[in-house]
């Protein structure tokens, strides 16, 4: 089932047809062979026949020659008419046989003629059959090279396709990674800006505000007192004591100096805040 089920391979059609080429020449070659020999053993078969018929004559003749000495009596004159066609007989016999004997061998020269042309034409087929083998088998390695060479330019062409494809999918997505980055760059400018626009809405408020806290009444926001540099307060406090009166109100003594309000809206001020003001 095994062996079965293993796919066969195909058959060349010119390597089957050069096994049966082979295969009648050799039948031929064997024929003539045969034909060969069966002529050769009948030539030498009527060879034989002719010698024995050729010594049954000699014998015959003898046998006359014979008779013919002895004195000539009516039954020795039987006797060699007897001898005589027997002698006949045998010469015909032995001229059968020596035409047929020569006939054999003539056929049997014929025969080896033909086999020596046939195999001198079955040796002239066979280089023939080797050049065009070789032709043959020329043509096919070249166009099997031939096709290499086209499956080798088909592949290049193929990766080189695959390479210009790659390229333009890396380019592609080079680009959209730059455009992306681009986006995300705009989108954070325009957020940057946004706070900035933000940040500065907010300092322009709060210089707004400290702007109207400094226009207000000198010495009534706590706060802004509490914003004042470190040790400013004291002196101001100092100077403010000095010029009090012994046993004045509070109310009096809370009046400041005129120039007071500068000081004051000097004191406010902390470091780098005149940026933010403008």
């Amino acid at each position: 089932m095994a062996a079965r089920k293993k796919s066969q391979k195909p058959v060349n059609p010119i390597a089957k047809m050069q096994a049966e080429l082979d295969s009648l020449k050799s039948k031929l070659v064997q024929a003539r062979a045969k034909q060969e020999k069966d002529a050769a053993s009948t030539a030498d078969k009527l060879s034989k026949e002719a010698a024995k018929a050729a010594a049954k004559a000699k014998t015959a003749s003898a046998k006359v020659k014979a008779v013919r000495a002895k004195k000539k009596t009516a039954a020795q004159q039987k006797q060699l008419k007897a001898a005589q066609a027997a002698a006949a007989t045998a010469k015909k016999t032995a001229d059968s046989a020596k035409v047929a004997a020569a006939e054999a061998k003539a056929q049997l020269a014929t025969i080896k003629a033909e086999n020596k042309l046939a195999a001198q034409v079955a040796k002239a087929v066979a280089k023939e059959e080797a050049a065009v083998a070789k032709k043959l088998a020329a043509e096919a390695k070249k166009k099997a090279a031939a096709e290499a060479k086209k499956a080798a330019a088909a592949a290049k062409k193929k990766a080189a396709a695959d390479k210009k494809k790659a390229a333009a999918a890396k380019k592609k997505a080079a680009a959209a990674a730059k455009k992306k980055a681009a986006a995300e760059k705009k989108k954070a400018a325009a957020a940057a800006k946004k706070a900035a626009a933000k940040a500065k809405a907010a300092a322009k408020k709060a210089a707004a505000k400290t702007k109207a806290a400094a226009k207000k009444k000198p010495g009534r926001p706590k706060k802004a007192a509490a914003k004042k540099a470190a040790g400013r307060p004291k002196k101001a406090a100092a100077k403010a004591g000095a010029k009090k009166a012994p046993g004045r109100p509070k109310k009096a003594a809370a009046k400041k100096a005129p120039g007071r309000p500068k000081k004051a809206a000097s004191a406010k001020r902390g470091p780098g805040r005149p940026k933010k003001a403008k």
